[in-house]
C-alpha cells in the first residue's frame, strides 16, 4: 500500500517503488490537480538515486498525458531548489523524486504544492484517496510529449542563486574570504556550494562531488559519524569551516575549523542570534516540539515569540508561510528564513552560517561558548529505541496517564501531548518520548543545563517505561 508518510513515499527499488506504482502516483497527483487548480504546468525534480532520472520521465509522460505542460531538468536537482523553482514559474507545484538521507536501496516521491513548501496532512491524503481509488493512467509517450511542447526543459540554478545572493550580506562574505571544503555526498547538491561560495570568494574544496547511487557505502546524512572524512580535511586544509549537505540538499551538515562537528541545534542557535544580533531581523521564531529551547532563551531575551509545532518540516513550512517567522528550524537539520521559500534548504542554511563566520571573524566553537554562556547552557541528545510492536503498545498506553510531579530531581511545569510526550522541567529540562512514523522504535529526546542531568533524565525515562 502507497502511504505518503513524514515527506513523501519511500520503498525499497524493484520491491514496491516501481515504474508501474510511480505511474499510479503520477495520476493520482494529476487527479489531485485537475480538480483543484486550473494551473496546468508541474515541475519534476529528482535526486542521485539508481534509476531516478527514469522514474522523472515515466511521472513526465503520466503529467503530459493528462493534459499538464511538464518543466522536467536534465540533471539531479536538490529539493529546495525544486521547491524554488515553482515560484520561479508559477507552477501548480512539483514531484520530487527522492528519499532523502534512507539507505540507497530505497526510492522515494513527494508532491510539493504551488506554496513550496512541504505538503500538509490534507493534501497529501486527498492525494492517498486517489490512488486508493480505480483510476485509469492516462500517458503521453516522451518523446511525443516533447514535440508537442508538453515536456520543457528546466535550469532554475542560475535564478535560485540570484535569490540565495538576496539574502545573505554578500559583501561581509566576500571581505572574510572564508576557506571551506564542501561535502555533497555524492547527492543532488553537487555543484550549489562549491560554485555559489566560489562567487563570493571563498576558498572552495570539494570531495565527494561525483555521482555514486552507493553513496559511497553509507547513508547520504550529514550526521557526525558519516561527515568524519570532511571533518579531517578541514583539519589537514586548515580551512574554516566543513559544509555538507543531505542526498537532495535539504538538510545540512557543518565542522568547524578543528573539525569538531557542530549539531543542528547549535547551528539553529547560531544562525538565530546572527540574524537577530548581526542582521537586526525581528519577528516569530518556529521550531518542532524535538528541538532545543537554546532558541527559547534567545528569542525571549529579545522579545521574540517562539511557535512549537510537531515534528516534521511541513508544520515548519505553515508557521513561515502565515506566521511571518523569521527563522524555522528543526533539531534534524532542516532550517529556512524568512523570505525564502517554506522549504528546509541546506544550501541555505551552509551559506548563512557562512555568513555567521564572516561576521564573528573566529570559529563556531567559540561563538557558540559564548552565547551558551549569555544565553545557557543546555545540553541536548536523541536517543532511538527499538522496540517490538507489543511494548510499543504498551509504552503509548502509558505515556496517556503519565502525569509526573517531578523528572530529574527537578519540579515539572508543564506537559504536552503536541507529539508523543513532552515534560518541562523547572531547570529548563525538558523530555520528549515519541514513536517514529516511519520505524519500530521511539525517540528519546532530552535536554538539560549539563551533560550529567541529560544521561540521568534518559536513565529515568528509559526505566520509567522499560526501553
Amino acid at each position: 500500500m502507497i502511504k505518503f508518510g513524514t515527506d513523501g513515499w519511500r520503498a525499497i527499488t524493484a520491491d514496491e517503488f516501481t515504474f508501474a506504482n510511480v505511474r499510479r502516483v503520477a495520476q493520482a497527483v494529476a487527479d489531485y490537480l485537475l480538480e483543484t487548480t486550473a494551473n496546468r504546468q508541474v515541475i519534476i525534480g529528482y535526486d542521485h538515486r539508481f534509476l531516478a532520472e527514469h522514474f522523472a520521465s515515466v511521472a513526465a509522460e503520466v503529467l503530459a498525458g493528462n493534459g499538464f505542460t511538464v518543466l522536467l531538468p536534465e540533471k539531479a536537482l536538490p529539493t529546495p531548489v525544486t521547491a524554488y523553482a515553482i515560484k520561479a514559474h508559477g507552477a501548480a507545484g512539483a514531484l520530487m523524486f527522492t528519499a532523502s538521507h534512507n539507505p540507497p536501496e530505497y526510492n522515494g516521491v513527494k508532491f510539493i504544492p504551488a506554496y513550496a513548501g512541504p505538503a500538509t496532512p490534507d493534501i497529501t491524503g486527498a492525494i492517498e484517496k486517489r490512488l486508493g481509488a480505480p483510476s485509469t493512467i492516462r500517458r503521453k509517450e516522451l518523446a511525443a510529449a516533447r514535440r508537442e511542447d508538453l515536456v520543457r526543459s528546466l535550469d532554475p540554478q542560475e535564478s535560485y542563486f540570484n535569490h540565495l545572493l538576496s539574502l545573505v550580506d554578500v559583501r561581509a562574505i566576500r571581505q572574510a574570504r572564508v576557506k571551506v571544503i564542501v561535502d555533497p555526498l555524492y547527492g543532488a547538491g553537487i555543484g550549489y556550494l562549491e560554485t555559489l561560495l566560489g562567487s563570493l570568494g571563498c576558498e572552495v574544496k570539494v570531495i565527494h562531488n561525483w555521482r555514486d547511487p552507493l553513496f559511497g557505502g553509507k547513508l547520504p546524512d550529514p550526521s557526525a559519524r558519516v561527515l568524519e572524512e570532511l571533518a579531517a580535511r578541514v583539519k589537514e586544509e586548515g580551512a574554516h569551516l566543513g559544509l555538507a549537505l543531505d542526498g537532495d540538499a535539504d538538510r545540512f551538515g557543518v565542522v568547524d575549523a578543528d573539525g569538531t562537528y557542530i549539531t543542528a541545534n547549535q547551528v539553529l542557535f547560531l544562525v538565530l542570534a546572527h540574524l537577530v544580533e548581526g542582521k537586526g531581523l525581528k519577528g516569530p521564531v518556529a521550531r518542532t516540539v524535538a528541538t532545543t529551547h537554546l532558541l527559547d532563551r534567545l528569542a525571549g531575551a529579545h522579545g521574540l515569540e517562539v511557535e512549537e509545532t510537531p515534528v516534521g518540516f511541513k508544520y515548519i513550512g505553515q508557521a513561515l508561510l502565515h506566521k511571518g517567522c523569521i527563522l524555522g528550524g528543526e533539531e534534524s537539520g532542516g532550517l529556512s528564513i524568512r523570505g525564502h521559500i517554506p522549504e528546509k534548504d541546506g544550501i541555505l542554511a551552509a551559506a548563512l552560517v557562512t555568513e555567521a563566520r564572516a561576521r564573528y571573524g573566529r570559529p563556531l566553537k567559540e561563538v557558540l561558548a559564548a552565547l551558551m554562556d549569555k544565553h545557557g547552557p543546555l545540553f541536548s541528545e536523541r536517543l532511538d529505541l527499538p522496540v517490538t510492536p507489543a511494548t510499543k503498545e504498551r509504552v503509548l498506553k502509558e505515556l496517556g496517564s503519565f502525569e509526573p510531579k517531578e523528572l530529574g530531581g527537578h519540579p515539572v511545569v508543564s506537559r504536552s501531548t503536541m507529539d508523543g510526550l513532552k515534560v518541562v522541567m523547572a531547570d529548563g529540562s525538558w523530555a520528549l518520548l515519541r514513536p517514529s512514523g516511519t520505524e519500530p522504535l521511539f525517540r528519546l529526546y532530552v535536554e538539560a543545563p549539563s551533560n550529567e542531568s541529560l544521561h540521568r533524565l534518559q536513565e529515568e525515562i528509559r526505566r520509567t517505561f522499560r526501553i
